[in-house]
């Protein structure tokens, strides 16, 4: 599976999610800060997914990939003061070769406060879980499975263009994350997954580069989202998962933000954090009726651009904005 997932709520942290809330609602009480909606066009976020989703699959070695890879830069050189395009060998499950390439965006540089807003650019080679058995071979558009992420982030950068961080935010796109082993494949053993946030954190951008804090954005995009506190994060960056679930709790998004544990999910931040040692957490999707444990599109070719909700582009940018704000 791409990322394991093992489901922990359940009745025992009933108790434990009400003593959350019950703590998020005194911080919301006694904090100074003072809670001006900032701007975030949903709009915009909407445009930047559909503009990756029109190129077709995102696939390593692809003409779309290309393409793809050529309108980050050119966004993001857009908003950000310095681009890198940061180029690596992706060898794939499968004994396959693929030259790859994150691409990092960062703003107010001379900063030694950073953070870190990540979401990966590259789809799924494979229809893995599409109810149509004819279909699984197909490569998917990845809509909301890479591209809702980067979408929310490409609008962040456009805002903080304006809005003037006074932290230093680095906004990286990681390649290769979603060329992983089917069930049925029999892949040797390794680390097939977040092959580009492997290569970036043994081997950042710029030489020693660190940061305060990093937040993953994955799966972002479907409607009425439940983000509930991936276990990863919670484990390595605690105060991160109450930092970013109290400031959606303050802005009015305590429905999609769940004040409760979920899954063990391995992502490009659990590599982040085990390899580069900077605190990262995870804003990912649940969905406990899908039988996956992600939204019932998850590596399908139904994961395109009409499954894409707007409001929930809006919910999770509105809230890295706020997060972002809040840093001095």
């Amino acid at each position: 599976m791409k990322r394991i997932v093992i489901f922990l709520y359940i009745m025992l942290f009933v108790m434990v999610g009400c003593h959350r809330k019950d703590k998020l609602v005194d911080q919301a009480k006694t904090s100074g800060e003072e809670i001006v909606m900032p701007a975030f066009d949903c709009d915009s976020a909407f445009a930047f997914v559909k503009a990756q989703t029109d190129f077709g699959p995102r696939v390593l070695g692809s003409e779309a990939h290309a393409q793809c890879r050529d309108y980050l830069v050119r966004q993001l050189r857009r908003f950000c003061d310095t681009v890198y395009v940061q180029t690596f060998t992706a060898r794939t499950y499968d004994g396959k070769q693929f030259a790859a390439e994150n691409i990092i965006g960062s703003l107010n540089p001379s900063s030694a406060n950073r953070v870190i807003l990540s979401s990966h650019w590259d789809s799924r080679p494979f229809a893995d879980h599409d109810l149509l058995p004819n279909r699984r071979e197909e490569a998917i558009d990845g809509a909301n499975d890479g591209a809702s992420g980067v979408g929310v982030l490409l609008e962040v950068a456009r805002q903080l263009q304006s809005q003037k961080p006074g932290v230093g935010v680095d906004i990286i796109f990681y390649d290769a994350e979603d060329y992983g082993p089917r069930e049925s494949d029999n892949a040797p053993n390794g680390e097939w997954w977040g092959l580009g946030s492997q290569y970036w954190a043994k081997n950042p951008h710029v030489e020693g580069y660190t940061a305060s804090y990093g937040i993953l954005l994955d799966m972002v995009g479907t409607s009425a989202p439940k983000f509930y506190q991936e276990q990863f994060s919670s484990h390595y960056a605690p105060a991160v998962v109450q930092k970013v679930w109290g400031t959606a709790y303050r802005l009015g998004y305590g429905q999609y933000f769940i004040n409760q544990p979920g899954g063990v999910i391995t992502d490009d931040h659990y590599y982040v954090n085990k390899f580069a040692h900077i605190p990262m957490i995870d804003i990912i999707h649940y969905d406990a009726a899908s039988g996956t444990g992600f939204d019932p599109v998850w590596h399908t070719t139904q994961d395109n651009i009409q499954h894409i909700d707007k409001h929930s582009l809006g919910v999770v940018g509105t809230t890295l904005l706020q997060v972002i704000k809040n840093e001095r």
